[in-house]
Order: C-alpha cells, then structure tokens, then sequence
C-alpha cells in the first residue's frame, strides 16, 4: 500500500517538472458561506490538471532505476490520457493511448499534440479490453489511471503542495472518480494536517465509491453514466485506492443540477476555466458547513480544467447565476 513516505519521495522527483500551481478565494464567496474557501487551482498544471503528478511520478522512478520501458500504453477519459502522453514525451518514450468515442474533443486533440497515439473504442469496457492485451507486449508498460501504488503517491503531491502554501485547514475536498486523488489526498492529511476532515464529492449519477463504501464491497456500474463531470465516470474504484477511500470522513453524492450550479459559480468568481468534475465539491463543502460552527477554513481542489465547448453548452443550458450561493 502506498505511504505518506511515497508520497514526500514523489514530490522532491517531481518538484522540477511541474507548476507550482496558486491557492485562489473569492471574498464574495467566503461572505456568503461565512467561512474562508480556498482553491488550490490545480486546472492551472501542465496539461490542465493534476494527473500528470501521478504520470510524471511512476517514469521519474522509471528512470532512476533505469527501467523505462520501450513504450507506454494507458487507458483514460482524457485527463490521464494528456498526463501520459506528456510524459512520455519528457522522457522519450513513445506512448499510445485508449479511450472512447466519447472522450472530450479538448482532452483528445492535446493528448495527440503531446506525441501520443489515440485508439478510440465505442465502449470503455472495449477500451479496456484492449489496452489489456496491448500491455502485454514486450517492453511495453500500462500505466493505469488511479489504481496503481505510484500513481496515488504523484497524486497525494498536489495536497503536499497546497497546505505548504495555506498551512493547516478544517476540511479539505476533492472529487472521486477511480480514487486516486483522494487516496493520494487522505494520506497525506493525516500526516501533514491530522485535524482536518477529508471529504470526498461524485457525481450521483457515477455514484460507485459511495455504494462501495456502504456495502464494504468495490461496486461497479452496471452501465456507462451520464454526467456532466466525466473525469468521474469511471465504472469502479480499485483494490488499491479502496482501502484508503475507507479512511475517509465521507462521500457526497452531488446531483447534475448541483454539478452545473457549481462549475458556473466558480467560473463567474474565480475567473478560472474549472471543470465540472472539480467544481462538484463544492456541494460537499457547503454539506458540512451547514454542521459546523462558521469561521471554518476550507480547502478545495480543483483537479483539472479541461472542458470542451460541448461540456460547456451542457453546464450553461440552464442558468444559474441567479441564485446566490448560501448555506
């Protein structure tokens, strides 16, 4: 299982190839909500999100044991897919890349740009299938999107990075898709930042970690969910991010309505393009405001920030703007 040592031995290898990415609030939100909200804007890294901290991770230790392998393959809805492709480039090893039909035009076009080759399938169960056959292939390394020890480690960086910055906080937030973020993340709080509570936030409609929670069972979804936050639809979490997904204070279903409120909300004040699937823990920030004292300091991280125009027209079909974010 991965450690908060891991995760201190990632940051010091990755620390010359990322971006120190800013910590962002909004004086009219904090107003509002009666507490400080503070945005570790990670849509701002290489490659517009925090995966490539997980990507840049598991090659840096490639490389100091001089095992890099002679090609990568990875499977990803498009942010994983970008992170590896981009990888892969700094250290000069080719990569292809397998998703769906469905993958976000954004996140195809920049996963190609960084040098990779983009296998498209019409299911994500088909792209899995032959990502699978494709890693067995001699010299050829899959490189999975979250359930991978290394992986979870790259990611538990970007938390290490924020309370750097911040110092200790009452809550920290971040999304849920396969768990490798949030596994990174609960690792390093209760280390770094002990007294804070961690919270998880997905989308109800790709609700698997929260049913996996409550049956002490990993639950897959039984079809490909629809919904606005796609960097959280994957079908399961893993058996290596499960265990720490157990450790955290709790997971909160966030309905379309909520994703969309939200992803327009932080547009509007912070002035950042912020995905849907970062932006939805925000409705996990305003849950647990209303059962504790105001004065609160949060930490939210926003994961990523690529999101295509067909995203877009989706998050603004309804507006919201008209309705004041409030506890």
């Amino acid at each position: 299982m991965t450690s908060y040592a891991d995760i201190v031995q990632a940051h010091k290898r990755i620390a010359d190839k990322i971006h120190q990415t800013p910590i962002i609030e909004s004086s009219l939100l904090n107003n509002w909500l009666g507490s400080r909200v503070l945005f570790k804007a990670e849509c701002l890294q290489r490659t517009g999100a925090f995966k490539v901290r997980g990507a840049i991770n598991i090659l840096s230790k490639l490389a100091e044991q001089d095992a890099l392998p002679e090609q990568i393959v990875a499977n990803s809805s498009g942010n994983h897919a970008q992170a590896v492709a981009y990888a892969a480039s700094l250290f000069g090893v080719q990569a292809k890349i397998f998703s769906t039909e469905g993958v976000s035009a954004v996140k195809a076009q920049a996963t190609q740009y960084y040098g990779a080759e983009l296998a498209l399938y019409p299911t994500r169960l088909a792209a899995d299938e032959a990502v699978y056959q494709a890693s067995l292939a001699t010299g050829t390394l899959w490189i999975p999107p979250f359930n991978h020890p290394d992986i979870i480690a790259g990611q538990g960086t970007l938390l290490l990075d924020a309370l750097e910055q911040t110092g200790d906080v009452d809550a920290i937030f971040a999304p849920c898709g396969g768990g490798g973020l949030l596994s990174g993340t609960v690792l390093t709080a209760r280390e770094r930042c002990p007294l804070a509570k961690v919270f998880g936030a997905e989308p109800l409609a790709a609700n698997d970690a929260a049913e996996s929670m409550r049956q002490n069972k990993i639950i897959k979804l039984a079809q490909p969910p629809l919904t606005l936050a796609d960097g959280a639809a994957t079908p399961s979490v893993g058996e290596h991010t499960f265990p720490l997904l157990k450790t955290l204070d709790g997971i909160v279903e966030v309905s379309e309505s909520d994703i969309a409120y939200w992803t327009q909300w932080l547009q509007h004040l912070l002035k950042l393009h912020i995905e849907p699937t970062s932006a939805m823990s925000m409705q996990a920030v305003v849950n647990w405001l209303k059962s504790v004292p105001r004065g609160q300091t949060v930490l939210v991280l926003l994961s990523g920030g690529n999101i295509d125009h067909i995203k877009m027209k989706q998050v603004w079909s309804k507006d919201y703007l008209c309705q004041l974010p409030s506890l």
